[in-house]
């Protein structure tokens, strides 16, 4: 079919008629603001899912909190296991809260999540580097036993 043949006007009226109509149901694309509803938004769970995001935020600021007021001493052995054990609870809850954040699109409890994060990896590092000769002043992980004399 040539240009010539082509009634413009009838096909012009027809693509009219389709934009008229508005999108097919389903399409992903939201109507316009001809009096039709808008696709509906997607659920995020409500205000239970938020308050629990908000929890394991908190509990997560009071375990970053906790851990400088560490109570036994974390310099080898036993204690320094247990003591990197509690730092690992604090970075599996940095992450926990805002993975359950980004989901639920709460910048401020996102925000706060990867700060617990970030503080429970540099509590790991400052114990873990020396360790590992990293540092200038190596640490061991195991306690020595001086002062004990073998017979």
């Amino acid at each position: 079919m040539s240009d010539q043949q082509r009634d413009w006007d009838k096909e012009l009226a027809e693509i009219d008629k389709v934009i008229a109509k508005g999108p097919a149901p389903g399409s992903g694309v939201p109507a316009g603001p001809a009096g039709r509803s808008p696709a509906p938004a997607r659920d995020r769970g409500g205000r239970l899912a938020s308050f629990t995001t908000w929890l394991r935020v908190l509990l997560g600021l009071l375990l970053a909190v906790g851990m400088t007021q560490w109570p036994y001493p974390n310099a080898c052995g036993l204690n320094l296991a247990v003591y990197l054990g509690a730092i690992t609870a604090v970075i599996v809850t940095g992450v926990w809260s805002s993975i359950s954040s980004w989901q639920r699109r709460l910048g401020l409890a996102h925000t706060l999540s990867l700060l617990v994060f970030l503080w429970g990896v540099i509590l790991a590092a400052r114990e873990v580097l020396p360790r590992i000769g990293y540092t200038r002043h190596a640490r061991t992980w195991t306690c020595s036993t001086t002062g004990v004399e073998s017979s």
